[in-house]
């Protein structure tokens, strides 16, 4: 097996990871959420060191990283859109923000092949009162229709 620079670089950084949280129970979900904060992911490289760092299997920590939605395998893109589906955000109209995002050509869940956009389902935002909701990196938004949503996109929308 060879190992490359980037490999180097995902180990070394799974490794710092997981020394600040030696010997605490329940390390695995801090490291990860470390790791994707250093890397914007958590890569594949990444399982094989985690697992040796906390003695489990390679299987235990991809089921960990597969189960939780928070944890992305792959970089997000510039911009990360999260729409919030649960029910208050529904009753409210969530589902024409996902009809708008499909229209303009962003799936769920995916990334533009040019790496612009990221568009997330979540099922609560904590907005409920202000729904439908909406988070664009990182920044939460209510009350978000279509046409916003599109400004939010196109980055004219103040605050």
């Amino acid at each position: 097996m060879t190992t490359s620079a980037s490999d180097v670089t995902v180990e070394s950084v799974v490794r710092n990871a997981a020394a600040g949280h030696r010997g605490q129970r329940g390390a695995l979900l801090p490291v990860l959420h470390a790791v994707q904060a250093e890397l914007g992911h958590v890569p594949q490289e990444a399982i094989a060191v985690l697992a040796d760092e906390f003695n489990l299997s390679r299987a235990d920590v991809h089921g960990v990283v597969t189960f939780y939605h928070d944890f992305r395998r792959e970089s997000a893109g510039r911009t990360t859109v999260r729409i919030c589906r649960a029910e208050a955000c529904q009753a409210l109209g969530a589902d024409g923000l996902v009809a708008y995002a499909r229209e303009a050509g962003l799936a769920l869940g995916e990334t533009t092949a040019d790496g612009a956009v990221t568009v997330e389902q979540v099922f609560c935002l904590g907005n409920c009162a202000l729904g439908p909701a909406a988070e664009v990196n990182g920044r939460l938004y209510g009350r978000v229709d279509p046409a916003r949503l599109g400004s939010l996109l196109d980055g004219t929308v103040s605050s």
